[in-house]
């Protein structure tokens, strides 16, 4: 019976070259689960089935809780899938759960909201269990700085400062609702939540609170950056490892 399966799955990209198909590239999210599935479904060589994730996230970068759909003609239930799944995907991809969902349900034209989380760490000792998943500084940041800059980066503007794709036609406009940024010990993380993200847009935008909290800027000089709507202006493109995709909105 042909259904619409809606799936939650994570994921440590480290070793992936992001989510989506490319060219001569084997290690995508998005080529594995497929590569997977159509040995399940018994395709033949050559036919994959399509399936659709609620983002696209760079290379390097993890995720928590990615939700994606496929609708495909199977006899297994929805554990079963699971399970073939979690057997033959590499470790580190793991499929949570997956359900039928509504005809119409798209994983990404359905999705309201995301939360991201990038991770930094400043300590005297390496974070040896961690390192694969924060960005480590070198000096300590002035994160009360951090937080008055991130009062300029809320609303609904053009982030097209903040877009990593320089040949973008499609709206830069987005809508960031909230940055929370809290520190325990030695590690800071901060949140971002927003009805959708460009490419590298947060890992921009930390770039640039960073810069403020080494004191090359003042807060206030993020709404300059805003207002250039020119990638030039804001800060540097924070390494992919420190994100992850925490959860998406429906």
């Amino acid at each position: 019976m042909k259904n619409n399966y809606k799936m939650s799955i994570s994921y440590d990209g480290t070793r992936f070259f992001g989510w989506e198909h490319q060219p001569g590239k084997e290690w995508t999210i998005q080529g594995k689960i497929e590569t997977v599935l159509a040995k399940m479904l018994g395709m033949e060589d050559g036919e994959i089935p399509k399936i659709i994730a609620a983002g696209r996230t760079d290379a390097g970068v993890h995720a928590k809780d990615m939700t994606i759909n496929c609708i495909m003609e199977t006899d297994l239930s929805p554990d079963e899938i699971k399970r073939y799944l979690n057997r033959y995907l590499p470790e580190d991809i793991s499929v949570n759960e997956v359900k039928i969902a509504a005809e119409r349900f798209h994983a990404r034209y359905k999705a309201l909201g995301k939360t991201y989380c990038y991770t930094l760490y400043y300590g005297d000792a390496k974070p040896v269990f961690d390192r694969k998943y924060v960005y480590v500084l070198e000096k300590k940041p002035d994160v009360e700085k951090m937080r008055e800059a991130a009062k300029y980066i809320i609303g609904t503007k053009d982030f097209k400062s903040f877009c990593g794709n320089s040949h973008m036609k499609k709206s830069t406009v987005r809508m960031v609702d909230s940055i929370e940024i809290k520190q325990k010990g030695p590690y800071i993380r901060i949140y971002y939540h927003g009805n959708g993200f460009l490419q590298n847009m947060v890992r921009i935008m930390t770039g640039t609170l960073l810069e403020v909290a080494f004191h090359e800027y003042e807060p206030e000089h993020v709404e300059e950056i805003i207002e250039a709507k020119d990638r030039h202006f804001a800060g540097f493109t924070a390494p992919a490892m420190g994100l992850t995709l925490i959860k998406v909105d429906y």
